[in-house]
C-alpha cells in the first residue's frame, strides 16, 4: 500500500496499476480534469502539479517544500508520503487563488487549454521566492508552453503574484498538513500491485539491494522522466518497477575535503547547489538542463544511468574525472565514469548493481573547467552537442588536459587524441588548431533532425576555439549560453 494527501484527503492505494501516471490518476481515478495532457512527454507544461514534501532545515525548523511536476512523467507510486496538489486544490472558499487572480487581470490566459499549468507553476514560485526577479521567473515558467498569449502577460502575473504576495490557505493549515505528513511517513517498503504489474518503493539502500536482487527485471524509477516515456509514448507495459525516490541515503549531498559525494537519487534541481559552488559552468549548465518540472524530478543518477549518448551531466562530470559507487547487494565497487559507457546504452553495470552515489573531485585553483551547450533552443531542449573542457596550466603548459563530448557518438566520452595533441604543450593558438584537427580523429558522428554531422564536428571544433579564446580575454566570457 501507499498513502499519500490529495491536497488534504487521504489517498491509500494499493490495487492501482504502477503504471499509472499522476496525470490520468488526477483526470480518470479522481474526477479532477483541471490539468491537462499536451504532450504527454514532459515539453509543454500543460500538466504541471506541485508536490509538497516534509522538508527538516538544519535547524531542526519543519517545513514543507513544494515543487512543480510533469504529472505525465510521474507515476502515482512516487506519491508515497507526499501531498499532491492539482489547481482544482487553490481555490478557497468560492475565492480564486493570487496566482489564478493575477492571470485574469493581467490577460494571462487565452484558449486556456495551458493555463492550469501556468498557475501551478506560479503557485510553486510564489511559495518558494519571495520576491522573485525576472530569471526566477523566466526559470519557473521556461516549461511551460502558449501558443496563443506570449508571455508577456503571464510574466506580469508572475510579478503581481509573488511580490507582496498574502499567506494563503496552505500556509494556514501549514502545522496541520506537516502533523499529516508525519502520521503517513513510510516506515516499511511500500508497494502498488495490480496483480501482474507492481511498484516497490524501499526506504533503505539495504532494501533496495534486497528488492532488486530478488527482481533482477525490475526497472528501477527515479524521476521517471525518461522511463516514463516507454509507457506514455511507445506504450509499453512495465511489469516490475522499484521506486528508489524514498531512499534518503541516495539523497543526501555530502561534502569532504577533496571530493562531493552526491546520491544517485538527488533531484537535479537539488544538486544545482553544490555544483555550481565548485564549478560555475555546471550550474549554468543545470539552468539550461531541460525545464524546472524535469530538474525538480530528475535525477543525477537517472541521468547517467540511461546512457544516453544526448545526456547533459555526463560529459561534464567525465571532464572533472568524477566516478560512481555501483552496489550490488553488500558489495560495493567505484568506477570511473567514464568506464561505466561500453556502447550506445550499454553500460558496465552488471545483473541488480544500482548506481548508489556519484563522487566528484572538489576543484583547485589549477583547474579551468567550461562547458558549453549547443542545442535549437536555449531552454528546455536537449543537445546538439554538449562539451566540456578542463584543463591544468603550470608555467604556460598543459600539464592535464580532459576533454569530453556528448552528442558526438553512440556514448558520452573523452576526446584521446585531442587530449594527447594538448599535453604537455603551451597553451597557445596553435596547438589548439591541432587539437581541433584532432578531434576528426575521435569523432565520427552521426546526422539527425538536431543537427548533421558536419555541423556536429565543426561546433565541437569551435567550441574548443572558444574555450581558448575565454581563458585568454575572461572578460568577454559567455560560458554555456552558446546555441543554435
Amino acid at each position: 500500500m501507499i498513502q499519500f494527501l490529495l491536497n488534504q484527503e487521504l489517498r491509500s492505494e494499493h490495487a492501482l496499476d504502477p503504471n499509472l501516471t499522476v496525470l490520468n490518476y488526477l483526470r480518470e481515478h479522481v474526477g479532477k480534469s483541471g490539468t491537462k495532457e499536451g504532450c504527454a512527454s514532459g515539453d509543454c507544461g500543460a500538466c504541471t502539479v506541485v508536490v509538497g514534501e516534509l522538508q527538516t532545515d538544519d535547524d531542526g525548523r519543519e517545513h514543507i517544500r513544494y515543487r512543480s511536476l510533469n504529472s505525465c512523467l510521474t507515476f502515482v507510486s512516487s506519491l508515497h508520503g507526499k501531498q499532491l496538489i492539482s489547481v482544482e486544490d487553490l481555490k478557497h472558499q468560492g475565492e480564486l487563488h493570487s496566482v489564478q487572480k493575477a492571470m485574469v487581470e493581467c490577460h494571462g490566459s487565452q484558449c486556456g487549454f495551458c493555463t492550469p499549468g501556468f498557475v501551478m507553476s506560479l503557485f510553486a514560485l510564489q511559495k518558494n521566492s519571495d520576491a522573485p526577479d525576472h530569471h526566477k521567473a523566466h526559470e519557473a515558467l521556461a516549461g511551460n508552453l502558449c501558443r496563443c498569449t506570449g508571455y508577456r502577460p503571464i510574466l506580469a502575473a508572475a510579478e503581481q503574484s509573488c511580490c507582496g504576495k498574502q499567506p494563503d490557505q496552505f500556509d494556514a493549515r501549514e502545522a496541520e498538513t506537516i502533523a499529516r505528513l508525519k502520521a503517513i511517513a513510510p516506515t516499511d517498503i511500500g508497494e502498488l500491485n495490480s496483480g501482474d504489474k507492481r511498484c516497490l518503493v524501499p526506504l533503505t539502500v539495504a532494501d533496495l539491494a534486497d528488492l532488486y536482487d530478488a527482481y533482477p527485471q525490475a526497472r528501477l524509477l527515479a524521476g521517471g522522466t525518461d522511463l516514463a516515456l516507454e509507457v506514455t509514448q511507445f506504450h509499453r507495459t512495465l511489469p516490475v518497477m522499484i521506486y528508489v525516490g524514498n531512499v534518503a541515503e541516495m539523497k543526501r549531498i555530502e561534502r569532504f575535503d577533496d571530493r562531493l559525494e552526491i546520491g544517485a537519487a538527488t533531484a537535479l534541481s537539488d544538486c544545482y547547489e553544490a555544483l555550481n559552488a565548485e564549478y560555475p559552468d555546471f550550474g549554468e549548465l543545470l539552468h539550461r538542463f531541460a525545464s524546472l518540472q524535469i530538474r525538480n524530478q530528475g535525477t543525477l543518477g537517472g541521468n547517467i544511468g540511461n546512457a544516453s549518448p544526448i545526456g547533459d551531466s555526463p560529459p561534464l562530470l567525465i571532464a572533472l574525472g568524477a566516478q560512481i559507487v555501483l552496489c550490488k547487494g553488500e558489495t560495493r565497487r567505484t568506477l570511473a565514469l567514464e568506464d561505466y559507457f561500453i556502447d550506445y546504452r550499454v553500460t558496465a553495470r552488471q545483473e541488480s548493481e544500482f548506481i548508489e552515489k556519484i563522487i566528484v573531485p572538489r576543484a583547485s585553483a589549477e583547474q579551468r573547467f567550461r562547458a558549453y551547450k549547443v542545442s535549437k533552443r536555449l531552454d528546455d531542449d536537449i543537445s546538439a552537442v554538449c562539451a566540456a573542457f578542463n584543463l591544468r596550466v603550470e608555467n604556460g603548459v598543459i600539464s592535464d588536459a580532459r576533454v569530453a563530448f556528448g552528442g558526438m557518438a553512440a556514448i558520452p566520452k573523452r576526446a584521446a587524441h585531442c587530449e594527447a595533441v594538448l599535453l604537455g604543450q603551451p597553451f597557445n593558438n596553435a596547438v589548439v588548431e591541432r587539437a581541433c584537427a584532432a578531434l576528426g580523429e575521435d569523432f565520427t558522428p552521426l546526422s539527425d533532425f538536431r543537427a548533421s554531422k558536419e555541423y556536429r564536428l565543426l561546433s565541437a571544433q569551435n567550441l574548443l576555439r572558444k574555450y581558448f579564446i575565454e581563458l585568454q580575454t575572461p572578460h568577454i566570457e559567455t560560458r554555456v549560453t552558446a546555441y543554435v
